[in-house]
């Protein structure tokens, strides 16, 4: 495990898990989020999300977390382990939520600087909405992938904490 993908639902772990991987494994993490998000809400280009992640996959060990599927199989293609998050989306509605108020009008670590946190209807929406929405899509781009990757399915936060236990002994 040196280039690890991280996807899944908001709300489903994702930054949380990469910053204990990162730690375990010594391996730097990505935040996609912060990368791609410019004070006040300003998204970067699509072009400029290629450029990143063709120049972070060029490195030789990496954990990036975060979704952008129109961009994806750029870390897809460059990994050797890929975790997908597949948490129920009462779990990743509640943690979306707690987060809001947790972080309410300041940055999260994981994001890009300047985007304070806020209630957003429209990304708890998309958080509710993922299962059907965006689920069937990821698994079978996994399903796509070359049997030289790991692939990990984790669906709830005792296998995320087995997962980590797992890699703690190796």
């Amino acid at each position: 495990m040196k280039k690890i993908v991280l996807i899944g639902s908001g709300g489903s772990g994702k930054s949380t898990l990469a910053r204990k991987l990162g730690k375990k494994l010594n391996i730097p993490v990505y935040h996609l989020d912060a990368l791609f998000w410019k004070p006040n809400w300003v998204g970067v280009s699509r072009a400029e999300q290629i450029k990143v992640q063709h120049e972070l996959v060029k490195e030789q060990e990496w954990i990036i977390d975060g979704n952008y599927g129109g961009t994806m199989e750029i870390r897809l293609n460059a990994a050797d382990t890929i975790i997908f998050l597949d948490i129920p989306r009462v779990i990743c509605t509640y943690r979306a939520l707690k987060r809001m108020i947790q972080y309410k009008n300041r940055t999260r670590p994981d994001m890009g600087e300047g985007c304070e946190e806020r209630l957003d209807f429209a990304f708890l929406k998309w958080v509710w909405e993922y299962p059907k929405t965006k689920r069937p899509d990821i698994l079978k781009r996994l399903n796509q992938l070359s049997e030289d990757k790991q692939v990990y399915i984790l669906k709830s936060t005792g296998e995320v904490q087995c997962f980590l236990d797992k890699v703690i002994e190796k």
